[in-house]
């Protein structure tokens, strides 16, 4: 079967993500990377991959049981096509991650780092690791027999499992099964093993299954079986939230009993090591009543890659080398930020500028005398967030602090939950988000009182209130105290605040509402404007496209001639270059040592350009189901930036794939000089200093 269907308009959405992810697989294969970057990838292109099952494949299994009615929804493909591809897909992708992983390995061991198994242990490492098991994993570890009359257990969503055999020779009838969870939660999953001797420069690591591996005698002691071999299993579940509609309860009481239920969500993918003997697999597949519709994956012996994230730094000289993150030209960190802001609208890009900016704003609010309030959107936040005890700090000293907590933030509700309280018993005002509607808005607002007046400073970014993320995220965030924009950055906050509200904006450009229709005349505009023989061309630097009303629009735009380029990361279902559809469209991905998350767009406007920056993609929930805020750049030095940014990716030739009708992730070929965006444009921020 074609992954893409080549007579349809639109590129599936499940089939682009997947070859998004292939690109994120490439970064681990390129050369060109730190080696441990690139074993990392392979942790992060696993996490993408977990994710997706639990959430789209989920949800594809869910419209099967829609019937006909589900084609409406996903376009000239059943639900079952789309899971045969998935399948086919996956099989492949799993196919080459197991031949780079290998690669990896060989390639680590020529450079003295050293990943060994429980067979490769030497007479001082065999010890270290018994010793090992019984201080460090032998209290948390309690096997489960398994057998004929038995029911099979429980299996966590995303836990890893060894699944193991104990038998002796002539002896079928006396085999026994038995089940292990590997208590990676509560440990690392690497463990650094003692130098060998005379190799004192090489670093040996063992993954912890091994190590269970290594001590399956002392685990089953009790028994006398010649043979004890195991084998990894990992179950993914359906993660999507069924909120309860009982009205006796509060919505943070239904969100708490979703969470619960989550983790009893139905099997979408069970990945299995293929060495597993036929009889052991046969005894788990009927136990658990799966059967090949299941998503049964063949893997190698280790599952749960995405701890490959956190491999173990063992040489800076295979490690990513960044340059020093820069502070903006228009802050001085000793003085005051909102006399900067007061002064000029600036425009932080992260990470080449620090995130430290809006936690000193934070800060600086949460202590100056003449502020009385400060209001903040909070989609995502670090663990130990330094936004969150600035606001509490804020809320001790007597300022109004409103936050709204969203908290069908997707895998961050649990945490969201938390954060909750925490604010509230600080006597945070908190807004729990609105019926129907996920508030994606990155927004904060800062009310300062100034003779005898309210001035007001806004911030409108593309990504989440999140110091971790922001050193490897790239996004834009706006610092303003304009006028208008502060108004109805305060109107959005009211309106959060008194859902029945509704208001007219003149400058921000705000989902449900408006947005879809908004851009939707911008592009009418270009058209016309082609038609009249003005300039006309529409930039657009994206995660993610895939609204059919607005990918139709770009069509019609491209047949009536106006030039269109773009950057989109993650999923894009536009087909690039088609002749008579998309002839004057082309697109480029990018996928590099940090994540592209930055969305901005710029339209020619009869030679007055118009550019944006938003916190939405052209995707139907962000446009018709969320809160979403796009905002204009009307500083003539921050749109010069803006136009900086799309150029130097639009010349990448290094990291960027071209996109086109059938997704192929082929890299830009080029004989011109190397250039790598990422690295461009931290050079030309630097530059500005």
């Amino acid at each position: 079967m074609e992954r893409i269907k080549r007579g349809s308009k639109f590129i599936n959405r499940e089939i682009s993500w997947l070859l998004f992810n292939e690109r994120v697989l490439q970064e681990a294969d390129d050369e060109r990377n730190p080696l441990l970057q690139r074993v990392r990838f392979l942790g992060i292109f696993s996490n993408n991959l977990d994710e997706f099952f639990r959430v789209r494949v989920a949800t594809m299994k869910r419209l099967i049981d829609l019937g006909k009615e589900s084609k409406v929804i996903l376009g000239d493909m059943t639900p079952q096509e789309v899971l045969d591809v998935i399948q086919q897909t996956v099989m492949s992708l799993q196919e080459r991650f197991q031949a780079i992983y290998e690669k990896l390995l060989r390639e680590l061991d020529m450079v003295g780092v050293h990943v060994i198994d429980e067979l490769q242990l030497d007479k001082k490492q065999g010890p270290f690791v018994r010793d090992y098991f019984t201080n460090h994993l032998s209290s948390l570890i309690v096997p489960i027999m398994l057998g004929k009359d038995k029911p099979f257990p429980y299996l966590r969503d995303k836990a890893i499992y060894l699944a193991v055999k104990m038998s002796s020779e002539g002896k079928p009838r006396s085999t026994k099964y038995a089940l292990i969870e590997v208590p990676v939660g509560e440990n690392p999953r690497f463990v650094v093993l003692p130098k060998r001797k005379g190799l004192a420069d090489d670093t040996y690591i063992i993954i912890i299954d091994d190590i269970i591996r290594y001590c399956l005698d002392d685990i089953f002691f009790m028994f006398d079986f010649e043979h004890i071999e195991a084998y990894t299993i990992k179950l993914t579940r359906d993660a999507e939230l069924d909120i309860d509609d009982d009205i006796s309860m509060s919505f943070v009481e239904k969100m708490a009993k979703s969470l619960k239920m989550r983790r009893k969500g139905e099997p979408v993918r069970l990945v299995y090591d293929q060495r597993m003997p036929k009889d052991l697999w046969s005894f788990i597949i009927k136990k658990m009543k799966l059967d090949e519709d299941d998503n049964l994956i063949p893997g190698g012996i280790y599952h749960n890659f995405k701890d490959f994230i956190k491999f173990p730094s063992t040489n800076t000289e295979l490690e990513v080398k960044n340059p020093p993150v820069l502070t903006h030209r228009h802050i001085d960190v000793h003085n005051s930020i909102l006399q900067a802001i007061r002064e000029r609208d600036i425009m932080v890009h992260y990470p080449y500028q620090t995130f430290s900016h809006f936690i000193d704003l934070l800060r600086e609010a949460a202590v100056d005398p003449a502020v009385l309030s400060i209001s903040i959107t909070i989609y995502r936040v670090a663990d130990r967030s330094k936004v969150i005890n600035a606001l509490i700090n804020a809320a001790k000293n007597g300022k109004r602090v409103t936050v709204l907590v969203e908290l069908l933030a997707r895998f961050d509700e649990k945490a969201n939950l938390k954060w909750s309280d925490r604010l509230q018993e600080a006597g945070v005002r908190v807004i729990h988000g609105i019926p129907g509607l996920k508030v994606h808005a990155k927004l904060a607002l800062i009310h300062r009182k100034e003779k005898g007046r309210i001035k007001s400073f806004a911030y409108i970014g593309t990504g989440n209130f999140h110091e971790g993320t922001s050193n490897i995220y790239c996004d834009d965030g706006l610092f303003t105290s304009n006028r208008q924009i502060a108004a109805e950055v305060t109107k959005v906050f009211e309106f959060l605040r008194h859902n029945y509200k509704r208001f007219n904006y003149r400058h921000l450009v705000v989902s449900p509402y408006s947005m879809r229709k908004h851009f939707m005349q911008l592009i009418t505009n270009e058209i016309k404007n082609v038609k009249a023989g003005k300039t006309a061309y529409i930039h657009l630097k994206l995660n993610n496209l895939l609204d059919q009303g607005m990918v139709n629009h770009l069509y019609s735009a491209s047949k009536a001639g106006v030039e269109i380029k773009l950057i989109v990361r993650g999923i894009c279902s536009l087909k690039v270059g088609v002749k008579g559809l998309s002839d004057s469209i082309r697109g480029i991905s990018i996928v590099d040592k940090f994540l592209e998350h930055s969305r901005f767009l710029i339209f020619a406007n009869g030679g007055d350009e118009q550019y944006y920056i938003t916190s939405a993609d052209w995707m139907t929930r962000n446009l018709d189901h969320r809160v979403e805020v796009a905002c204009p750049i009307y500083d003539k030095n921050i749109q010069k930036e803006l136009r900086a940014m799309f150029d130097i990716q639009w010349k990448d030739n290094v990291k960027a794939r071209k996109l086109d009708a059938y997704h192929q992730n082929k890299y830009k070929a080029t004989d011109a000089e190397p250039v790598r965006a990422q690295i461009e444009y931290y050079n030309y921020l630097r530059s500005l200093d």
